[in-house]
């Protein structure tokens, strides 16, 4: 049986939690949203994550944070950040430090799947 991609989602907001989760269901991924990083990083779910989507600003650790801690701690995962609050050098942090994608807030569903699907290396 095929392996079915664990999805991440790490925001603050509980609808763009939720319907990034649903989203990701709809096309056959799991998904599991998280309200903080603090909640992810004490997630046993942790290990299994196969492609994390990140907000850039949350309360506590933001995502750019957490994304140093997660390289730190050698957990070798695809992330893909988005934000609405986009300027150059967090982008350019983002993706210095191996991010797999970089969108910016509104963007369409499918932008956000291709993302994905490159950054599990399917199409």
């Amino acid at each position: 049986m095929a392996h079915c991609p664990l999805v991440a989602v790490v925001d603050d907001d509980d609808s763009v939690r939720e319907s990034l989760s649903g989203l990701f269901r709809s096309v056959g991924f799991k998904a599991r949203g998280f309200g903080s990083a603090a909640a992810l990083l004490q997630s046993e779910d942790l290990p299994k994550i196969d492609c994390l989507i990140l907000d850039v600003r949350m309360p506590g650790m933001g995502g750019l944070e957490l994304q140093q801690r997660l390289v730190a701690s050698q957990l070798d995962v695809p992330v893909i950040f988005m934000t609405a609050h986009d300027d150059a050098r967090t982008r350019s942090q983002a993706l210095s430090g191996g991010a797999a994608g970089y969108l910016i807030k509104p963007f369409s569903e499918e932008a956000l799947l291709d993302a994905v699907r490159g950054a599990l290396g399917s199409t």
